[in-house]
């Protein structure tokens, strides 16, 4: 379990998180979700010691990660899968770290098949592609079997076999028992993989819980209705808290009342063929979760009507072959 409370951390006049309080339970998947800059990063590194706290406290398991008599093997993290040396090899590396913490050779071995890096173990690090650097992090995150996992951005790079995999690791570490903490900017990974939600916004907890609970406090209701008697429901309907699109003839979408209070409202004057509540999406909820909270925006009509000064991305594929 992952404990913080009042956790704030400043950098000068900047306070990059700002008394915030959560709790990861163990048994669970919670995704930490954010716009760049609100604050995710940071918080991620008070936890495992890499930067002090301005105020408040971050536990796990009850105690400061400082406190921990034998950290690799009680928290496993990705914060930053470049952080290795680039002329060692995927398993000097991990034979390095495991030293410390006398980890057998077996061990390594083990975490180098999980993480699919069998054929490249013996390469240097410095000539693996995104993807590759990923599993090497998640790896050394598994290395000491430890209780809770924080993994920062890590399907960063991978092609559609690594996410696949990622999701289903921490599925089966959280079946375990075990605390899964991650952050990601892919909305539809989260939406399938988390179990609970920490959403921030400019340093501050905009939103917490199950993934459900978050999702319909955050979004709308809409009900699809089907009706040869469409367009009279439809003025039945108007009202200053309701919105109705018309989809198709005979097919409306209702936002704001329920399934319920339409189908009473319809009972004894309209035919319905059909009524549907429709669930928001997480990427709907994440949205007006932040929309006061993005720092830096995209010029969108800026970019579309001049495309050679919006910058271009460099290529992009799927990982290195092994």
């Amino acid at each position: 379990m992952i404990e913080a409370h009042g956790l704030t951390k400043r950098y000068g006049s900047k306070t990059a998180v700002d008394g915030i309080d959560f709790t990861v339970r163990p048994g669970r998947v919670t995704g930490f979700l954010g716009p760049n800059g609100a604050g995710k990063s940071t918080t991620m590194r008070m936890i495992v010691g890499l930067d002090h706290p301005s105020a408040g406290t971050v536990t796990v398991q009850g105690r400061p990660y400082a406190s921990l008599r034998s950290p690799l093997t009680e928290v496993g993290a990705l914060l930053e899968a470049k952080a290795v040396h680039p002329g060692r090899s995927a398993r000097q590396h991990l034979r390095a770290m495991a030293a410390t913490h006398g980890i057998g050779d077996k061990r390594v071995d083990q975490v180098i098949e999980l993480a699919g890096l069998g054929a490249v173990a013996q390469k240097r690090v410095k000539g693996f592609s995104l993807g590759m650097g990923q599993r090497l992090g998640i790896a050394a995150a598994l290395l000491g079997d430890p209780h809770t996992l924080i993994l920062d951005e890590p399907v960063n790079g991978l092609d559609p076999e690594g996410v696949a995999w990622v999701r289903g690791l921490a599925k089966h570490l959280a079946s375990e028992g075990r605390t899964v903490f991650l952050s990601s900017h892919l909305m539809s990974e989260v939406a399938v993989t988390a179990d609970d939600l920490l959403v921030i916004g400019r340093g501050r907890i905009v939103a917490q819980g199950p993934v459900d609970e978050v999702v319909s406090r955050a979004t709308s209701t809409t009900v699809r209705v089907r009706s040869p008697h469409a367009t009279e429901l439809a003025a039945a309907l108007s009202g200053p808290d309701t919105v109705v699109d018309a989809i198709e003839p005979g097919l409306i979408e209702v936002h704001g009342p329920t399934a319920a209070a339409i189908g009473e409202l319809a009972a004894s004057r309209y035919v319905l063929h059909e009524l549907t509540p429709v669930s928001g999406s997480l990427e709907q909820a994440y949205m007006s979760l932040t929309a006061d909270s993005v720092e830096y925006r995209s010029g969108t009509d800026d970019a579309a009507s001049h495309p050679t000064d919006a910058g271009t991305a460099g290529p992009t594929g799927p990982e290195a072959a092994r």
